[in-house]
């Protein structure tokens, strides 16, 4: 295992310990400032996820881009090794149980133009830790024009986090403080 590896595996245990002592219900603020920036584009189909225990609720976002019109999709958990599919859903669509205790919708594949994305960590160059599974890493190569926008809480912000040429950068990163953007190299 190499040194990156190993501190990332360290990292997550200690950021889902850290997010754990954190109150979801924080996803209505996080909404306020995402809304307040218009960092999304009127007419973008938005791909959000459906919040597992300890991650900020993007619900409350959701909702509210459905309500500005937006077309809105959620992630399916694919087979490890593959990349996430993106399935139309609205509120209070039927979800099915998936990989990892995640729930999708049933709908469509549709391609998103920004991507929600969940994570563990991030830091003040955009780059983000994820769960190790490596899924919105390869989402995100297969779709290098869409808007990476990482969802979080303010505490779970790093100096810096160990990195992988996979790696991409976030574009922003909303919490229930601010909306930080970043420029992520080409």
């Amino acid at each position: 295992m190499t040194d990156i590896r190993a501190r990332k595996i360290a990292l997550r245990a200690e950021m889902q310990g850290r997010r754990a002592r954190l109150d979801p219900a924080l996803g209505a603020k996080l909404a306020t400032h995402v809304l307040a920036t218009n960092i999304i584009p009127r007419g973008a189909i938005i791909a959000g996820y459906w919040p597992l225990a300890h991650e900020i609720d993007v619900l409350p976002l959701l909702d509210a881009l459905h309500a500005r019109g937006h077309e809105l999709c959620l992630p399916e958990t694919t087979p490890p090794g593959t990349a996430l599919r993106f399935r139309a859903w609205h509120p209070g669509a039927v979800l099915l149980p998936g990989r990892y205790n995640t729930l999708h919708p049933a709908g469509p594949e549709i391609i998103p133009d920004v991507l929600l994305i969940p994570l563990l960590a991030f830091d003040r160059h955009g780059h983000r830790l994820g769960y190790g599974g490596g899924y919105y890493d390869r989402s995100l190569a297969g779709l290098p024009a869409a808007y990476r926008l990482g969802c979080a809480f303010a505490a779970q912000e790093l100096a810096e986090l160990p990195t992988e040429a996979t790696d991409l950068q976030l574009h922003a990163v909303a919490t229930e403080a601010y909306v930080k953007r970043f420029q992520p190299r080409p």
